[in-house]
């Protein structure tokens, strides 16, 4: 088989998994929102990643893959990446979701192609042609499309609204520093390693903090019912262990602008779920914020042309 047709079934590959990753984090904002309106978000934040840890650990254990033992150099970037993937970037979903609702912080989310890819333009002369960046800018205007269509008083929200939508930018900046900090520990140590090392050393930020600032209590844990659990178990074993890996994964194989694009997806994910599981309906500029999201994402990776490879 010629290798051009084993790099595009490759890239086929990997283009599946990260749709199959935006699904699951479609459902991590209505999860999240779930758990915010009960729990508090730092000790919320710290079980989530208490359960990504030990999901991580079991399945390196089943499969028999030893943890690696990182290097200074990379146990210094790893730590990098555990405080703005995993600590920062969960005080700020979590606390952000107190003060605005799932679609509105899906809505800033949806942000993220286009600050990972102007970052890996300035940062590792990536370039951006046009193909690219009308791909990330239908991005953002169909993601923007599906979400307001789906909640057309997004932009009304409590005076103090303003301090969630900050928060959840800070998201989107975690977000960009984890995708593109892997840059060369994906090459060097592998996703898998990368993830796992990240979200220990992130998980224990976060309990560190959690203990510190007393949020860990019986009285909290009491309060933990079996509807919480399972918003968790979602959070931490599909929504972290498992989606993390296939996201570093992509970004080893095509790049992290062409990864991060698929974050588009999200809310369209998400409106689709709601439509199967809960009977919500679709109208027509949700199809139309659909398709506007699908070409962006093939503009994004379309091969360059045979002059300019």
């Amino acid at each position: 088989m010629p290798s051009s047709t084993l790099v595009l079934a490759g890239d086929r590959l990997t283009y599946a998994k990260l749709a199959a990753v935006t699904m699951l984090w479609g459902g991590t904002f209505v999860a999240g929102r779930f758990l915010a309106a009960d729990l508090d978000p730092l000790l919320t934040a710290s079980l989530r990643f208490v359960l990504a840890s030990l999901a991580l650990l079991l399945f390196m254990a089943f499969a028999r893959i030893p943890l690696a033992c990182p290097a200074p150099a990379q146990m210094a970037r790893l730590l990098l990446l555990g405080f703005f993937g995993i600590f920062f970037y969960n005080l700020c979903f979590f606390y952000g979701l107190h003060f605005i609702n799932a679609s509105r912080a899906s809505l800033i989310v949806a942000l993220n192609p286009a600050v990972i890819g102007l970052a890996s333009c300035w940062l590792y002369k990536e370039r951006l042609g046009r193909s690219k960046l009308l791909g990330i800018v239908l991005c953002l205007a169909g993601a923007a499309g599906v979400i307001v269509s789906r909640d057309p008083w997004l932009l009304q929200g409590r005076a103090d609204a303003w301090v969630g939508d900050l928060l959840i930018f800070g998201c989107v900046l975690s977000w960009g520093v984890y995708s593109l900090g892997s840059r060369e520990l994906n090459h060097s140590l592998g996703p898998l390693q990368t993830v796992t090392w990240s979200v220990l050393l992130g998980t224990l930020m976060l309990c560190l903090a959690t203990v510190v600032t007393g949020r860990l209590t019986v009285q909290a844990l009491g309060a933990i019912h079996w509807p919480h659990l399972l918003g968790l178990l979602y959070l931490g074993v599909l929504g972290s262990a498992l989606a993390y890996i296939g996201y570093y994964d992509g970004i080893r194989r095509i790049g992290a602008t062409r990864a991060g694009v698929f974050i588009a997806l999200n809310p369209l994910t998400a409106v689709v779920c709601g439509a199967l599981l809960l009977g919500e309906q679709l109208n027509t500029p949700m199809f139309g914020g659909a398709v506007l999201i699908l070409l962006g994402i093939y503009l994004c990776n379309k091969p360059l042309a045979p002059a300019r490879a």
